[in-house]
């Protein structure tokens, strides 16, 4: 059902359509190049909460304007907490190229991180909010696919939320495996420059309260107080019902297209089927500043390996 918002103070009538049926929603009547009212800047931000994934069609934004309406959501970050060569004059944009995964990661790719995960979470604070645009998509193929990590925790049942409230897991670059070539840039980076933070495996929302299982196999590694055999089973469970298609949403990239997600209770899934096909795929990414990460218990996360990752106004 489309919900129309032309409530007195709201400059356009947002059309904020649900596209799947535990995430997403495709937004339409606001022009993002403009400059946003605050009413309907409130309406997106609740909107975003409300679906998890806001996707918005013919928006042709340069990085100027991205960074802009990417700042109505928060305080927006540099591009990665290592050091990817951001556009000139523009830090805060993530190129992903995928004429320049080669050198990063020292195979061919079409996105930055092909498995499910949710954005940067080896930092003690990941981005809360991401932003990615598409300048240049192929006509077939490179959808990307998000899953809600609150239903997931909300599905299970009582006995194994009560279990999973009380641990902590480790997370880092890779998970529990190398996703990097030897001799990579990758490599470089996260043996020289380690980012290592200890996570609530369930993270309770900041702003909505609720309860999501915040662990994906991209940066999660280990869980903490159990035998690494123990590590495995618990995280091998809890990875099948984050990844657990009935609460996905997979969407189709067009030229000009811009997603928006909470990434906060959410993961993701960057395409893998362009690899054997010659085409280009270029998006731009911005992030905004994200809390601590805080558990059932009220503890937050600790950073074992690297500092927070702030942004500006």
């Amino acid at each position: 059902m489309t919900v129309i918002d032309d409530r007195p103070g709201v400059a356009t009538a947002l059309r904020i359509a649900p596209i799947a049926g535990y995430i997403g929603a495709e937004v339409g009547g606001v022009d993002l190049a403009g400059d946003l009212d605050e009413a309907t800047a409130a309406r997106l931000r609740q909107a975003l909460l409300d679906h998890k994934v806001l996707f918005f069609r013919d928006q042709p934004l340069d990085h100027a304007a991205q960074i802009r309406f990417s700042r109505h959501f928060g305080k927006v970050t540099p591009a990665h907490p290592y050091d990817y060569n951001a556009p000139e004059g523009y830090p805060e944009i993530l190129e992903v190229d995928s004429r320049k995964y080669a050198a990063r990661g020292g195979a061919r790719k079409y996105s930055y991180a092909n498995f499910w995960h949710t954005d940067v979470s080896a930092l003690v604070n990941p981005p809360a909010i991401t932003f990615l645009r598409s300048e240049l998509v192929p006509d077939v193929g490179g959808d990307t696919t998000w899953t809600n990590l609150a239903a997931a925790y909300a599905n299970l049942p009582e006995s194994l939320k009560s279990f999973v409230d009380g641990l902590r897991a480790e997370h880092r670059f890779g998970g529990r495996q190398k996703r990097w070539e030897a001799g990579s840039d990758a490599e470089q980076n996260v043996t020289t420059k380690p980012i290592v933070t200890e996570h609530p495996v369930v993270r309770v929302h900041p702003e909505t309260g609720e309860r999501g299982l915040f662990v994906t196999p991209g940066f999660t590694s280990r869980i903490l107080g159990v035998s690494p055999a123990q590590s495995d089973r618990i995280l091998d469970l809890l990875f099948e019902e984050v990844t657990n298609p009935a609460y996905t949403v997979r969407v189709r990239w067009q030229n000009n297209s811009i997603g928006v997600w909470d990434n906060r209770i959410t993961a993701h899934l960057a395409p893998a089927d362009l690899d054997h096909l010659d085409v280009v795929r270029v998006l731009y990414r911005t992030t905004v500043e994200g809390d601590v990460p805080v558990g059932v218990d009220g503890q937050p996360s600790r950073s074992v390996a690297g500092s927070a990752f702030h942004g500006s106004d």
